[in-house]
């Protein structure tokens, strides 16, 4: 097994049945899984904030660091290595309201962003643990796709 690890603002995918893709700490930030399992690849997306209009040069040059524009990237990035829109299973974790986030709510708009964003594009999450306020890990396996999320040492299978 080889683990790959997703930082903040960042997309690793893999074509490889021994990785395991992993990113820490999610708070109000938003993991995002994409898998093909018939073409087997799938990409982790750990993304900071919701929209790029609040930056656009900063989308420009990390396009990740956005849940908009990170997961558009991504899911063209999966398309270039053989996955097919009718096979990608979507799950998420994250998105909580740290700290009595009551002003900015990043994690509550990170969800609606994804949300608003795979309506529109009339595609279905398979599984997701959102909100709340709680620190997550999530691992995406590529041999079979199953996504484990980690909270407080508990590993939960979405």
């Amino acid at each position: 097994m080889s683990q790959i690890v997703v930082n903040i603002s960042d997309m690793k995918f893999s074509k490889r049945t021994e990785d395991v893709l992993v990113t820490f700490s999610l708070g109000s930030c938003l993991g995002v899984t994409a898998y093909d399992q018939v073409a087997g690849v799938g990409g982790l997306l750990h993304a900071l904030l919701p929209t790029a209009s609040v930056s656009p040069e900063k989308a420009k040059t990390n396009p990740y660091m956005f849940v908009t524009t990170g997961v558009a990237n991504m899911v063209k990035t999966l398309f270039r290595l053989g996955a097919k829109r009718e096979n990608l299973v979507f799950k998420v974790a994250g998105g909580a309201d740290m700290r009595g986030d009551t002003l900015f709510q990043t994690g509550s708009r990170n969800i609606e962003a994804l949300l608003n964003l795979l309506e529109k594009n009339r595609i279905f999450v398979a599984g997701q643990d959102v909100g709340g306020s709680i620190p997550r890990t999530m691992f995406l396996h590529m041999d079979t796709g199953r996504v484990v999320v980690r909270t407080f040492g508990k590993d939960k299978e979405l």
